[in-house]
């Protein structure tokens, strides 16, 4: 592979050794801190020697990352986001979050309902921020910065790659459990592997030793460019899918119908809540596993050619989701029948199998769906995000580098060592996921009516600098979104906790912190402070199909280093 030639990974370490790294300033704006084209791929000499030798021009490539991408890249059609989501839903992550609301003592008549409607509705706001990206063809980075002002973005961008992050270190842990399920497969005696770790530490060496091995070979992919991993992801596409079906159809083969947790009676498993609230959670849990990408879905929107037209995109979720759901239920209420015991989490699950190639071969196909979940998204779109908060300094190698030593230090075990754990994890980032996306959908959509400058977001002191590069009022709308639900997120985690009754409204904290961010945010803009020098007369938009010149301005562009060129002069490549 070119990748992994010896002159390519020099080349490559070798721009690595300075403090700043190779980028291209975009063609907008008025300065390279707000527009980039992405960073320069290097290239060793002899290998743009050996190009010229061959007759052929050697041309950089760049990433595009917060420029609108050009129209030539808008390709994606309906089909293709369905196909997204079904490569993006059946997945780990959605098995262990759906048995993870089963923990709370549901069945599958309570789960199957809660699991459906939690997905309505975040399809909702996931299709609504996705279609700003598809209109405009610019990525979460930068339409933020029409809501919370230049710098106040990068609050926004730091929460949603923290949370970016997490998810990526939690699936390191359960990905490396399904490596052990497959180690122990081919080898039992593996499951004799001496454990020198106190039963505190919530893993064992065993299981350290396949994290490990785990997070090496993923971070080798991570640092891949993505297109590079195209068979990855169609080997994915063909496996996962077959292996989900055939997991639910044996499942309920074996069981008979399904067992005591689909046939069942509910029986609740909280020490304070009743059955409304406890539904309440399982909803929260299931918008949660979404509520990140329900914020940043312009990264993906922006790549379509007809600005995700239909009203498809609202029912793609939630009934892949509820689908895709099944086969957890299935399998969760099976391990129950086989063992007496509920178990959510599913390499344990696995483990139960008698079959050691039914072990493996499961194993395998689950452990292939994290690779792919974790690279598309988590550690490129974190990768993408954190590169365009310092663009000189900080490139998509640098920010896989990041992210794959944060997936070590931060002790990702800790966090699912069991349900409840889990179950903490997914409703507190929702807490500020919810407030984020109430303040995108009302400003844009309400306040700002969908008209915005393109040009004006990569500007110094353009309109949406507000003051000092903060909007305060989108500030004030977060805070008070998400502030109230602080005690009960508090509560989640030490049960024992007393917050008065403020742990109620935490059971539905996205819908919580989405309305009220929503409602005073609109209160403050129309009543008593409008951010009148923000709303546009006219929309501007990046060129659109048949507008762009061809190669017009490639060679000014390619020139230019340290300053900007005005957008309407070259066409931004």
């Amino acid at each position: 592979m070119s990748f992994l030639s010896p002159n390519r990974l020099k080349a490559r370490a070798k721009s690595h050794m300075h403090l700043h790294v190779a980028f291209k300033p975009g063609a907008y704006g008025n300065s390279p801190r707000w527009s980039n084209i992405g960073q320069c791929v290097p290239v060793s000499r002899k290998a743009e020697e050996s190009a010229q030798n061959h007759g052929t021009v050697y041309s950089p490539k760049f990433f595009t990352d917060l420029d609108p991408i050009p129209v030539a890249m808008r390709t994606w059609g309906g089909g293709d986001y369905w196909a997204y989501w079904v490569s993006d839903m059946l997945a780990p992550p959605l098995a262990a979050t759906v048995s993870s609301v089963m923990s709370l003592g549901f069945t599958a008549r309570e789960t199957i309902p809660i699991v459906f409607f939690g997905f309505f509705i975040i399809s909702f706001v996931i299709t609504a921020n996705g279609k700003i990206g598809a209109t405009y063809n610019i990525p979460f980075p930068v339409i933020v910065r029409s809501m919370f002002g230049m710098f106040g973005s990068y609050p926004m961008i730091i929460i949603r790659s923290f949370v970016a992050a997490m998810w990526t270190a939690i699936l390191c842990v359960q990905a490396s459990a399904f490596l052990q399920n497959c180690i122990e497969a081919i080898w039992p005696s593996f499951k004799n592997f001496p454990n020198h770790l106190p039963e505190s530490a919530n893993i064992t060496s065993a299981g350290l030793l396949c994290f490990f091995l785990y997070w090496i070979g993923q971070t080798a992919l991570a640092f891949m460019p993505i297109k590079k991993l195209r068979i990855l992801f169609l080997v994915k596409a063909v496996v996962v899918p077959p292996t989900f079906l055939a997991l639910f159809i044996w499942a309920a083969v074996v069981t008979k119908g399904g067992g005591k947790l689909v046939t069942g009676k509910a029986k609740l498993t909280s020490t304070y809540m009743n059955t409304a609230y406890s539904a309440l959670t399982g909803l929260n849990v299931i918008i949660g596993l979404f509520s990140s990408l329900a914020v940043n879905m312009p990264d993906f929107g922006r790549f379509s050619k007809n600005q995700m037209a239909g009203y498809h995109q609202f029912f793609a979720l939630p009934i892949i989701g509820t689908l895709g759901s099944l086969t957890p239920i299935f399998l969760t209420s099976w391990y129950e029948t086989h063992t007496g015991e509920f178990n959510w989490y599913m390499p344990a699950i696995i483990e139960a199998f008698d079959s050691r190639a039914a072990k493996f071969f499961v194993a395998f196909s689950f452990m292939l769906a994290t690779i792919g979940n974790q690279i598309a998204a988590g550690t490129y779109p974190f990768s993408l995000d954190i590169s365009g908060l310092s663009p000189r300094y900080i490139d998509r190698i640098r920010a896989t580098a990041m992210i794959s030593v944060f997936c070590v230090i931060s002790n990702p075990w800790q966090i699912i060592k069991n349900a409840s754990g889990f179950l903490a994890f997914l409703s507190g980032y929702s807490c500020l996921m919810g407030p984020l996306a109430g303040v995108m959908v009302c400003d844009y959509y309400v306040i700002k009516k969908q008209k915005l400058d393109i040009h004006e977001l990569y500007k110094d002191r353009g309109i949406y600098w507000y003051t000092g590069g903060f909007n305060w009022r989108a500030f004030t709308a977060f805070i008070i979104g998400f502030a109230p639900l602080m005690p009960g997120f508090a509560k989640s985690i030490q049960p024992t906790l007393n917050v008065g009754g403020a742990w109620k409204i935490y059971t539905f904290a996205w819908m919580w912190g989405f309305v009220n961010s929503f409602l005073v945010y609109f209160v403050i803009c129309k009543y008593i402070s409008p951010p009148t020098e923000t709303l546009v007369l006219d929309a501007v938009y990046p060129p659109q199909r048949g507008e762009e010149t061809p190669e017009s301005g490639e060679e000014e562009i390619t020139e230019k280093t340290g300053t900007v060129l005005k957008a309407r002069e070259v066409s931004p490549v």
